[in-house]
Order: C-alpha cells, then structure tokens, then sequence
C-alpha cells in the first residue's frame, strides 16, 4: 500500500490543486479576493509538502520554483484581465454619454420598418447603370407583400405602405429591399434603410446598441445619418 506521507509530498498533487485553484479564480465574479484565498491554500499546500516530503528522495527546488511562476503568471493575466475589463467599461460608459444625445432624433438604419400607417422615409441607392429598380416589402414572416417599380436618381423617398395592387398594408413591421436590374436581369438585391425615432441608447454586450421605433436594437456603428424628427 502506498504511504499516504509520500502522496501528499508528490508534486502532481500540488499541480493539480494549483491548477484547479487558477481555474476558480478566472471563473469567479470577484477574481482578486479568489486569487487571494487560492495563493493562501497554495501556499498552505506547499509548506505540507516541505514539511512531508520524503528525506531520502527530497522534491526538486526547481519543481517549487516552476509551481510558484505556473501560479504567479496565472494571477498576473487575471488582473490583467480585470484591469481591461475595467477600461472597456469605461469607455462603454463615454460612448453612452455621448450617444444620449441622439435619443429623440431619426437615424437611418438598415431594420425592419415599423409602419404604423404614416409614411416612412427610406434611402434608395440602386446599383450605379441601372435602368430599373424594384422595391419589394416583406411582412414579418418573411412572406412578399408588394413588388413595385421606384424611379431612378431619387436618395430619399417616402414609403407609403401599399401593396402591390395600391391598397394600405396593416400595421407591423416590414422588411424592405431594393432589387437593381439592368435589361431586365437583376443584378443585385439589398436591404433598403430608413429612418427611424431612436428611443433608447444601451450599453449592450458587443458595444453600445440602439432601440428604434418598432422596439428593434441596431449597433451604434450602424447608424449612417442623423436628422431632427
């Protein structure tokens, strides 16, 4: 039967409860106050194995010394992270600021329109040599509620919310696209932005987001133009 003095004093031990302690530490909330109690325990594990190791067959002083730097660097990058996170923070909260101003005006975003039967503004942008350009509306479900031909050479159009056939679409959101063609063939089709009342500037898990009008969330970065309601 293996001597227990002797397991306690194997350096795979020690390895294994200062690679679990490491793991506690980074997954925690409050990673200094964990890598505190986990560099205590450590040390408490190794001042055992000194005072058990096997006289005749001492641990290494390269092995200690190789634990302590495996530990030591895992706390460092801890902090490091931490300190970072700090930082982003920071900034996110800047950004936030700045951006609270934008809440009350109209931004235009590439979302899903949210009509409530008034007219929304959206921007056209047809591929260059173009000689025609259709607009196609799809309700929430992904279903084609209208297909209609736009003109040419017009950025910003107001979108009145008709089928096909002319008749009013009800109230929902919609998904615009305007399809390029050139003698007939389409070249390209792409999502059609418009503007929309910003309600609401957040701090987000990718960055600072924006809820429009419609209850939709767009990134702040997706934004391309401003404009007083």
């Amino acid at each position: 039967m293996p001597d227990p003095v002797q397991q306690v004093a194997t350096a795979p031990a020690v390895n294994q409860t200062t690679s679990s302690a490491a793991a506690a530490a980074t997954q925690t909330n409050d990673s200094t106050s964990a890598l505190s109690s986990d560099f205590e325990t450590f040390l408490l594990m190794l001042t055992t194995q000194l005072e058990n190791q096997d006289p005749l067959n001492p641990i290494e002083s390269q092995d200690f010394a190789v634990q302590l730097a495996t530990f030591s660097g895992v706390e460092q990058q801890v902090l490091t992270n931490d300190l970072l996170r700090d930082v982003t923070n920071g900034l996110g909260a800047s950004g936030l600021a700045q951006l609270a101003g934008w809440v009350g005006m109209e931004g235009r975003v590439s979302a899903p329109v949210a009509f409530d039967g008034t007219p929304v503004d959206i921007a056209l942008a047809p591929d260059p040599g173009s000689d025609a350009a259709e607009l196609i509306v799809r309700d929430s479900f992904g279903r084609e509620v209208s297909r209609q031909q736009v003109p040419l050479g017009n950025d910003i159009v107001a979108w009145a919310g008709t089928s096909s056939t002319g008749d009013p679409l009800p109230t929902g959101n919609y998904m615009l696209e305007l399809a390029s063609l050139n003698q007939g063939e389409v070249t390209s089709t792409r999502p059609v932005s418009h503007y929309a009342r910003i309600e609401e500037a957040r701090q987000g898990t990718d960055g600072i987001e924006l809820v429009i009008s419609g209850g939709a969330v767009v990134a702040s970065n997706d934004v391309t133009a401003l404009r007083d309601p």
